[in-house]
């Protein structure tokens, strides 16, 4: 993979507003080409390419990043989209995150519910199973090594803003009955309405790097993401 500012001698530079605006466009329709490859419920079991859909979709976003200050550089106005727009707006509130509850479990899961507390300084986690649901109220750097700060920034890196509000296999024409359901609520101390978002055998591109953030191990089969 080419560095940003290759990529823009290569595809960018010289262009007007209007042709880079084109290479926008191709950017985020790959963006969500790669999104979907990873989200598909057969994604896991076949061979990955290299680099990865991940390393590629990492890639593919600073390129994007790239294009959008091109744009700007040659007198072009940049809009973003209502998605893009939600997305910068999560992303602006998550110093306000003051609690992060998930819960998982199905037929060949145990449940558990996973409470992360944000306080000024601290961060805490509760961690119940079923079916008792106890919590351990421990504090998650016993368990768990980062700071407040850089669980954050994890939350950030994983651009939840993006995630869609319910995922589910029927997208891709799959239907599951049985298996994993899952449920993300997130909470915030300036007053602004929670994020719920929930799925039912499917998941976010980035799922396992979002279980990895809250200490939750993978299982065998599980694929680790490079992005």
């Amino acid at each position: 993979m080419m560095s940003p500012e290759i990529y823009y001698e290569e595809f960018l530079k010289g262009k007007t507003a209007e042709e880079i605006m084109t290479v926008i466009r191709g950017l985020k329709q790959k963006i969500g080409h790669l999104k979907n490859t990873m989200e598909h419920p057969e994604y896991r079991r076949k061979s990955l390419n290299n680099p990865s859909e991940a390393v590629r979709l990492s890639y593919t976003r600073m390129y994007l990043e790239r294009a959008k200050e091109a744009l700007i550089d040659v007198g072009g106005t940049y809009k973003p989209s209502k998605a893009e727009l939600k997305a910068a707006a999560f992303d602006k509130r998550i110093p306000a995150i003051c609690k992060v509850e998930f819960s998982i479990g199905g037929c060949f899961d145990i449940p558990e519910i996973r409470t992360c507390i944000l306080d000024e300084e601290h961060l805490y986690m509760d961690v119940a199973h079923f079916p008792f649901f106890k919590t351990s109220n421990l504090e998650i750097k016993r368990d768990y090594p980062l700071t407040k700060e850089e669980f954050l920034d994890g939350i950030r890196e994983l651009h939840i803003g993006e995630w869609r509000a319910r995922y589910d296999p029927s997208r891709f024409g799959y239907w599951v009955l049985d298996g994993t359901q899952w449920e993300l609520e997130i909470y915030f101390s300036d007053g602004h309405m929670p994020v719920k978002i929930h799925g039912s055998n499917s998941y976010p591109y980035n799922f396992d790097k979002f279980k990895d953030l809250l200490g939750i191990e993978y299982c065998d089969d599980d694929v680790e993401e490079d992005e």
